[in-house]
């Protein structure tokens, strides 16, 4: 089959042919249809620090994905050839206290689909049945690729109450403006989302129309704030940038007892004033991945009745062009890019 791997340690990914994977009696085989690429993605493709701590060469990379069960293990009875499912892309272990309480995200064995074991930007992706997750008929195919991050924007969005709450996101990446779209569908009343890349605020404006976006570069965040008529603050903070200067924006417009739930992963270790945090009883709760499975079933819901997220994919290519789409991810203008690999 052919696939994407990163074949070689140094920059670039390659389209090869590589084996069809066979599954064991717990597994399933997934023809894919779509996939998206992630921030993940690019760090491999680039090979920086993170990716050669963490990425085995040679790889099969991808794990944002939807498709379709072509074949099933022996002991397989959950799931069905010819069913349509995406995937959970953390593969956890048996033996840890987490695991055995139900806690599968926290799971310290966790293996990442197409960052630690062969990936998803394939013709055929094994997966463990426990982990594919059934598409309901009305979920699009090229939204199933994009549930992986749409899972952590409802992971952190849902951390504390949105309704009737004033929301700061920091980051409006994609993951950053799927959970002002959330927000906005669980009943936060002001939501408002920070960035210096204008392309990427343009998007958010696109996608969410009724966020106020906010030029950090050009705009101070108090002005919006007296706009908005705001007299205190915000009452729940998403930081989605990893950026050090958008983490302490947050803090320092965030109401007495504001929460906190950061997803953003900085590049680098930065400074905390734990004197404000505690002054002002911050409350921060760190967020990875998803919640298996409350969060698959929180967020199909939230597609069921509403939410839409279609205006977020901005590039629609067919796998044999990967090229093109790593280029409009990294330039910083494009939304999700899905590949097509019914006809590569």
């Amino acid at each position: 089959m052919k696939a994407l791997v990163k074949a070689k340690p140094e920059e670039g990914l390659w389209m090869q042919e590589v084996d069809r994977p066979e599954i064991g009696p717990d597994d399933v085989l997934i023809r894919v249809h779509k996939t998206a690429i992630c921030g993940t993605d690019i760090h491999i493709w680039k090979y920086d620090d993170w990716a050669r701590k963490n990425v085995p060469v040679p790889l099969v990379v991808g794990h944002e994905y939807g498709g379709v069960i072509e074949e099933v293990g022996r002991d397989v009875t959950r799931v069905k050839v010819g069913q349509r499912v995406s995937g959970e892309g953390h593969v956890v272990g048996e033996k840890s206290r987490a695991v055995r309480a139900g806690r599968f995200h926290l799971d310290p064995e966790t293996k990442g689909i197409g960052v630690n074991i062969p990936g998803a930007f394939a013709e055929y992706v094994r997966l463990p049945a426990f982990n594919a997750v059934p598409l309901p008929d009305d979920v699009p195919m090229e939204i199933a690729a994009i549930l992986d991050p749409l899972g952590n924007a409802v992971h952190t969005a849902t951390a504390f109450d949105l309704v009737g709450e004033d929301v700061l996101v920091t980051g409006a990446g994609p993951i950053g403006i799927m959970s002002a779209a959330v927000a906005r569908h669980c009943g936060a009343r002001h939501i408002v989302i920070t960035d210096i890349n204008p392309d990427r605020l343009s998007l958010c404006q696109t996608v969410v129309p009724s966020a106020r976006t906010v030029n950090t570069a050009s705009e101070d965040l108090r002005d919006v704030m007296a706009e908005l008529k705001m007299t205190e603050g915000f009452d729940v903070g998403l930081e989605m940038s990893g950026a050090e200067p958008a983490f302490h924006q947050m803090v320092d417009h965030m109401v007495m007892g504001g929460k906190i739930a950061m997803l953003g992963l900085p590049a680098k270790p930065f400074t905390l004033d734990m004197g404000t945090l505690i002054m002002r009883a911050i409350t921060l709760k760190a967020i990875y991945g998803r919640e298996m499975f409350e969060t698959w079933h929180k967020m199909l819901a939230m597609l069921q009745s509403g939410l839409n997220l279609e205006k977020l994919i901005t590039h629609r290519l067919p796998a044999s062009e990967f090229k093109a789409g790593f280029d409009a991810m990294k330039s910083g203008k494009s939304g999700k890019v899905v590949l097509d690999w019914t006809d590569v």
